[in-house]
């Protein structure tokens, strides 16, 4: 057993931005050092955010794994790229399927165990990438998760203590093969204790010869296809095979000179645009300071009239009956900024665009090099060890986005087979006069585009830097009237926001509630002046360079 420390600290900490030609910032320093030796070996930096990928799904098991879901946008040298490998339904689903299994009254698909996972798009993203724009062998990407998965390593503070609250859940601890992977001394391990995961390294071996066919029509397919028939699941080899991920075009939101980029629906990066381009209504840095009451409540409205639509609207494209850019109309934008009320709090319902929660578990890492790629990746289980299912020969730990599904047929997010659920995850990106600025991302379910929101508006409208607007202390928006403020608030601005009607519940609880982001900062020429990194210190990541 390691030495006994107390890891708590009384005393608050800065960190400060990172300045290197070649830089990458993840959750895990393991992760980021991962993807350094790529770029070390010569890679780019799609080498390395595949490499760091591989390693997350190790270092951070409670919010990710080799079952995730992923997206990325990437700037080439060029121009951006998106990529969507988000998982798709079993073939066998639809709102009859489940009703039979689980009542005809059920209105929401299971939260734990088979019929809560989707085809796992994580893997094909790691191919993708690789294939279309690496510069390095694949299977040299995955040798450092191989290294980690086999000989272990010691788990650090901030996974520990998410590991060690999932492990009481008893719908997670009662998924087939969940104890066996996880709780190897019939318990989480300990802050500093060795964790192994040689079944995770056998997939990885597996991956990395086959390029990722292994995992959707190979050795590791047809185990996940046996452990679903034998479980009760619908997910077939078929599913599997039939899967690929989509490259897509982003979609953007000017704002003070700059553009944000995010990946179009089934997700909720256009939560970020709209409350952005609501927010760009309104001349910011008049209200008062960074911190002040009246700009931030300003963004909690923006935010929530964002989220009536999006929850209304968001879905598979095809499903969706109105369309993202009727959803970013100027003059509905407008329109919207003008419910906002500057003296109280509101309830807002969506709007109609064509006339004009739960505690997730991701990771998001960044990386860019000399060359002037930059990458902004994201990939997670959902809901912290997802749906706690387990395949034990390869280490497989399942994501339960099916659970993002409806059953109500007059939802635009009803399930369907070979359906893609509303997604939750988003990596973002920053242009300016169409040149690459800030590849970045905040972590955490619906505070996801919450996080763009605030950082950015500290970044561009108050000039915080990366590290500090990451650092700052930020609110979350839940529903109705309710948000949650960060311990570190000033509480002075808190209850400004309580008198405005705002219904605020302070947490001390970070790690999910309040993201965890990843900042990289082109500060010009790539070869020459380089990039600026953060790491956000609600989690046990590294920014580093070279």
């Amino acid at each position: 057993m390691p030495t006994t420390f107390d890891y708590r600290t009384a005393y608050r900490s800065t960190r400060l931005p990172v300045f290197a030609r070649n830089v990458v910032a993840t959750s895990h320093p393991l992760a980021a050092q991962a993807g350094l030796r790529m770029l070390a070996a010569g890679g780019n930096a799609v080498d390395a955010a595949v490499a760091a990928a591989a390693v997350m799904t190790l270092v951070e098991p409670c919010s990710n794994g080799l079952g995730s879901d992923a997206f990325c946008i990437l700037w080439d040298g060029e121009r951006l790229h998106g990529l969507n490998a988000s998982g798709r339904a079993p073939q066998a689903w639809s709102p009859g399927y489940f009703q039979r299994k689980y009542g005809v009254d059920a209105r929401s698909l299971p939260l734990r165990g088979w019929d809560a996972v989707t085809v796992p798009g994580a893997v094909s993203a790691w191919a993708a990438l690789s294939g279309r724009f690496g510069r390095l062998p694949f299977a040299d990407l995955m040798a450092p998760a191989i290294d980690i998965a086999e000989r272990g390593y010691a788990v650090p503070v901030v996974v520990q203590d998410k590991w060690a609250a999932a492990a009481q859940l008893a719908d997670l601890a009662s998924q087939p093969g969940f104890a066996q992977a996880f709780l190897p001394r019939g318990r989480a391990p300990e802050v500093g204790e060795l964790f192994r995961f040689p079944a995770a390294g056998r997939a990885l071996r597996a991956i990395a010869a086959s390029r990722g066919e292994a995992f959707y029509r190979g050795e590791i397919a047809a185990a996940l296809a046996a452990a679903a028939a034998a479980q009760g699941g619908a997910l077939t080899a078929d599913d599997l095979a039939a899967y690929q991920p989509e490259w897509v075009d982003p979609i953007g939101q000017d704002y003070r000179g700059h553009r944000l980029h995010e990946i179009p629906p089934n997700g909720q990066g256009i939560a970020a645009l709209i409350a952005l381009g609501i927010v760009d209504q309104f001349d910011v840095a008049a209200l008062g300071g960074v911190d002040s009451v009246a700009v931030q409540h300003l963004q909690i409205e923006a935010m929530k009239l964002a989220f009536a639509d999006v929850y209304r609207y968001v879905a598979e494209p095809g499903s969706m009956t109105v369309s993202a850019e009727q959803m970013l109309d100027p003059a509905y934008l407008a329109a919207r900024a003008r419910l906002i009320d500057p003296r109280r709090a509101q309830v807002f319902a969506a709007g109609s665009p064509a006339d004009v929660h739960r505690r997730g578990g991701t990771i998001y890492l960044t990386a860019a090099d000399e060359r002037g790629m930059m990458v902004s990746f994201i990939q997670s289980n959902y809901m912290g060890f997802g749906s706690g299912v387990v395949e034990p020969g390869f280490g497989i730990s399942l994501q339960n986005r099916g659970h993002g599904f409806s059953l109500d047929p007059a939802s635009p997010n009803v399930v369907a087979p070979g359906k893609r659920p509303f997604h939750t995850i988003i990596p973002a990106f920053l242009t300016r006069d169409g040149q690459p600025q800030m590849s970045y991302g905040v972590m955490g379910a619906n505070m996801q585009p919450q996080g763009h929101m605030q950082t950015l508006v500290r970044m561009l409208d108050f000039g915080q830097n990366p590290q500090a607007a990451c650092d700052a202390p930020r609110w979350r928006f839940n529903e109705g009237l309710s948000i949650n403020v960060e311990a570190a608030m000033d509480p002075a601005v808190a209850q400004g926001l309580a008198q405005l009607g705002h219904q605020i519940e302070v947490l001390h609880d970070s790690y999910q509630d309040f993201g965890a982001g990843q900042f990289i900062w082109r500060l010009g020429e790539p070869g020459s002046e380089g990039y600026l990194a953060a790491s956000d210190p609600r989690r046990d990541g590294a920014a580093v360079g070279h």
